[in-house]
């Protein structure tokens, strides 16, 4: 017996159904691993950055991470608990914290306050809460486990609080498989909180000049904030001395000059790094530009080795060597590339 024939009515609110499960569908998939939202409170007031408020800082956001952590096993979030117990290990230090979303967050390593110099490491495209201390068994590919390699090389070479390491998370970083990256649109919001981050860290040590370690998308956030520079926090900007751009696919800015004009412009990448086969162009608002590591665009060059995308802070490598001495700001120190 043949099939009953649709009429045009019946055959509309089929369509109309399948659109709405087509819907629900891509919201679903929107809003997939962002770490259940809605469940997580905002961040609390906490006091303003200061050296003598950095300790009840540090206490704020730790009771935050606190509270975040019971949410995340009373929701059932294993991977978020799973990251968020190792924030609170003994000794570990947070500026900010935002469980909210994919989660923002911002460690210190070293102490702050005394630090002549600070490095801030700022990290790319699929960063998380829950990348934010191992990522594919590479510890020293993430911002917390970056910041902690990054401390040891340059305790190595200057003992004492001469330096401390600031693994920022403060902005929402893209997912690699998606469209910002192609753009620099969610890098210059980024580049607002970071112009923004850098004039309260002057607050925090005033007497610290900074250094800016940029890897992959992170290097775009650091290109907007040279860019788009404006307003009070240019005087935490003015700090800045050196700006280390490594495995970036570009920074939105034409040279280093655009950069950083009074700082020193570093860039690197590794010989197995697939940035290198990026596009480099710029065209109507995609792409991001010119290669840092090339002639064209006037970077100071340093050697990063043999190591891939997520190895330039990884013990005993010559690209870690070289990122702790412009973090110290000791250029004497950093083996570059001499050009032909």
């Amino acid at each position: 017996m043949p099939p009953p024939r649709q009429t045009p009515q019946r055959a509309r609110r089929l369509r109309r159904a399948l659109a709405g499960l087509a819907t629900i569908a891509g919201i679903m998939l929107a809003t997939a691993g962002t770490g259940h939202a809605a469940p997580y409170a905002p961040p609390p007031p906490v006091p303003e950055l200061a050296p003598s408020t950095l300790d009840a800082r540090y206490a704020a956001e730790r009771r935050a991470i606190e509270a975040a952590l019971r949410t995340a096993h009373e929701i059932g979030d294993r991977e978020r608990a799973r990251a968020l117990g190792g924030f609170l290990r003994p000794g570990r230090r947070f500026l900010y914290f935002d469980p909210r979303g994919r989660g923002r967050a911002v460690e210190v390593v070293g102490d702050l306050a005394r630090a002549r110099r600070i490095a801030v490491l700022v990290p790319g495209a699929d960063t998380t809460l829950a990348t934010f201390d191992d990522r594919a068994g590479k510890p020293w590919s993430t911002p917390g486990g970056g910041a902690r390699s990054l401390y040891r090389q340059a305790a190595g070479v200057e003992p004492g609080p001469g330096l401390a390491v600031v693994a920022w998370l403060g902005y929402a970083a893209p997912r690699t498989f998606s469209g910002d990256v192609l753009t620099d649109e969610r890098a210059a919001r980024g580049g607002r909180e970071l112009r923004r981050f850098l004039g309260d860290l002057h607050e925090a040590g005033p007497r610290a000049s900074v250094a800016l370690l940029c890897h992959s998308y992170g290097s775009v956030v650091c290109g907007r904030a040279g860019l788009d520079g404006r307003g009070p926090e240019a005087a935490g900007r003015r700090r800045v001395t050196d700006i280390a751009l490594f495995g970036s696919p570009g920074t939105a800015a034409r040279s280093a000059y655009g950069l950083g004009r009074a700082a020193r412009v570093w860039a690197g990448r590794g010989a197995s790094d697939w940035t290198e086969d990026v596009p480099h162009v710029r065209v109507l608002g995609l792409g991001l530009g010119p290669d840092p590591v090339s002639p064209e665009f006037g970077a100071r060059v340093f050697r990063a080795g043999g190591g891939g995308h997520s190895d330039y802070l990884a013990p005993g490598s010559p690209s870690l060597r070289n990122l702790a001495g412009i973090a110290l700001g000791r250029p004497d120190q950093v083996t570059q590339v001499t050009r032909a």
